[in-house]
């Protein structure tokens, strides 16, 4: 206790040799001049609660709306739970699995308190766990305010800046977003999802009360994030769906098997080129040649596709799960996961990088690192990492923003002929994209869907614009993954549905009146051409052939322009003043829980 009250008060919290031995002399020191219950109230006076709670003052008033003094035994016990893991262990984000440990720990605190004659054995028994009240948004943390700020923090931190020192307040943050696209997209998720779903009626539309929604939006040539969603405020859903990443991207990750292919010039397995007119066996539930590790995946609905061989174009038109695992079976799943790193994504605990199942997008991801894959794609292989901060400052110092666009990270060969590959997901009949094909502009994108339905994704861009939007599965109250199956009283739901129309209706409305460009694509390299021995559209059964229904599209509206957004910074420092781009400043909210033990999907 004495230690970490000194890291907290006197030192920080960076993990470095000269650091540990400062703390040990000062905490000698410390223990020589102070008694045990003076160093106590130290510690939980500077210990940090979560919800931007330093101090066991402001832990008590962020989770259960009294003075310290107020607080029952119950509360004061949940408070000395949480002090230990305090992202992980708030009550209103944890998953079932955690919730478990929360109580655990909450009932070991108080068979303490009965060993240390503290509490009576008799009373402890009675006693119930005391649960804490919903996070409550800072004034003027509003609407997406909340949520653009938690994006510029997780950005600060993720530049090198202690988040002991961002929680701590007195930021001023000028955003990257674009007041008019930022509208666009708030408008687009308004009509063409909630405007769609009930969420008072439990009853008879239960899982429209389950539906969370997220987006990034980036422009390719700047890495500026120029529009985020994060969901429908701070008081309904404390934390950012457009960062959460304990969801699976699902099949938005099959272009990235199709760009470690091309890049490491990977063969199939009777020793031919993996092109886009390669020619795989499309057939549902086919076992993988050539791996250690059995898989056999289920195509969407269990179709057949090809009879039974099919082009790489046309497999990933209809997103074929089984032609894809062989695929990344044929380049390798550790050559894929790298090429993944490479353009985007983030290596996090549970990614399955030796199993085939990584076809599928069975790791973990959010919206804004896919953004980052797809507008490396967009930008001929130039590494791009989206960046939502323009300006960082504080009295104390001020924070140069990261630099967004990089070197390259694949070639342009690759990145164009992906480009071209993903065109044909969206301008082909009967292909899964094709509800947001428009001659408004020229796009290219996938979708995807996971395990159960558990969320959709449709992942797309223009040569100006790149935006990835998901629908999630939540559980209210909880961190719990359901089934987005029956939302606003539909069927099974993919990233052809509402991702891709809300992704239509912003992207329509975001390039108006712009300059809708062409795709460049002159070093796409399609390869040879082969020829499948029959129709590569989907059958029921391999002899039985029956193409898939075209999507229609759907109708847009242009929303109006609006203010630029600003939001005032909460802390114990006062804010500086709002800049005429986009300023926004701290509110502080719980981690995402964990990621959930990842599995194995027919998505699409």
């Amino acid at each position: 206790i004495t230690q970490q009250y000194v890291k907290n008060y006197y030192l920080t919290q960076e993990q470095t040799p000269t650091r540990k031995l400062k703390e040990l002399v000062i905490s000698l020191k410390v223990d020589q001049r102070m008694k045990k219950p003076e160093i106590l109230a130290g510690y939980l006076n500077t210990s940090y609660f979560g919800r931007g709670a330093y101090g066991i003052q402001a832990a008590a008033q962020a989770y259960y709306g009294v003075d310290a003094e107020k607080l029952t035994l119950e509360q004061g016990a949940y408070l000395a739970t949480l002090v230990q893991a305090p992202s992980q262990y708030d009550w209103s984000t944890a998953s079932d699995d955690t919730k478990k440990r929360i109580k655990i720990r909450y009932d070991a605190t108080l068979v303490n308190m009965v060993d240390m004659k503290k509490l009576d054995e008799t009373k402890r028994q009675g006693m119930e766990f005391a649960e804490p009240m919903q996070p409550q948004p800072p004034a003027g943390m509003d609407g997406q305010k909340g949520y653009l700020v938690q994006a510029a923090e997780a950005e600060l931190n993720a530049q090198g800046v202690e988040k002991k020192l961002i929680d701590a307040g007195g930021w001023t943050f000028t955003l990257n977003i674009d007041p008019k696209k930022q509208e666009a997209l708030e408008t687009a998720v308004q009509e063409e999802l909630e405007s769609k779903l009930d969420r008072k009626d439990t009853k008879e539309r239960p899982q429209d009360q389950s539906v969370q929604a997220g987006a990034t939006s980036v422009d390719p040539k700047t890495g500026h994030i120029v529009a985020m969603y994060g969901g429908t405020g701070l008081k309904d859903h404390w934390s950012s769906n457009a960062l959460r990443k304990d969801y699976q991207p699902g099949s938005t990750f099959k272009p990235i098997v199709l760009a470690s292919a091309l890049e490491n010039a990977s063969k199939t397995q009777d020793g031919k080129p993996i092109t886009p007119n390669a020619l795989y066996d499309g057939t549902s539930k086919r076992p993988v040649v050539g791996s250690d590790i059995p898989f056999a995946p289920q195509n969407q609905e269990n179709r057949n596709f090809g009879d039974p061989m099919m082009t790489v174009q046309d497999a990933t038109n209809s997103s074929v799960n089984s032609v894809y695992a062989q695929m990344i079976v044929d380049v390798e799943p550790p050559n894929v996961k790298k090429t993944a790193l490479q353009i985007g994504m983030k290596d996090r605990e549970g990614w399955p990088a030796d199993k085939p199942a990584m076809a599928l997008g069975t790791m973990s991801a959010n919206t804004v690192e896919m953004a980052a894959v797809y507008a490396t794609l967009d930008n001929h292989g130039k590494k791009v990492t989206p960046t939502i901060i323009k300006k960082a400052e504080h009295k104390d110092r001020e924070v140069e923003p990261a630099q967004p666009v990089g070197t390259q990270a694949i070639s342009r060969r690759t990145a164009d002929t992906v480009t071209k590959v993903l065109t044909g997901v969206v301008n082909d009949d009967g292909a899964s994209g094709n509800k947001v094909r428009s001659s408004a502009y020229e796009a290219a994108g996938k979708t995807g869907t996971t395990e159960n339905n558990f969320s959709g994704w449709f992942a797309g861009y223009t040569p100006e614009l790149v935006t990835v939007v998901a629908i999630f599965g939540e559980e209210p109250g909880t961190a719990k993954q359901v089934t987005l199956t029956g939302t606003a009283g539909l069927g099974r739901l993919g990233g052809s549905s509402f991702p891709a129309t809300i992704w239509k209706a912003y992207t329509t409305a975001a390039l108006k009146g712009g300059n809708a460009g062409k795709f460049q694509l002159s070093e796409a390299d399609m390869g040879a051409v082969q020829t499948p021995s029959r129709s590569a559209s989907p059958s029921a059964t391999p002899s039985q052939s029956s193409s898939p229904p075209a999507a229609t599209n759907s109708p847009t509206q242009s929303p109006t322009t609006s203010p630029t957004p600003t939001a005032t910074k909460t802390g114990p420092t006062p804010s500086g003043t709002t800049s005429p781009t986009a300023t926004a400043t701290k509110t502080n909210g719980p981690k995402p829980p964990d990621p959930p033990v990842l599995g194995e999907h027919p998505g699409n």
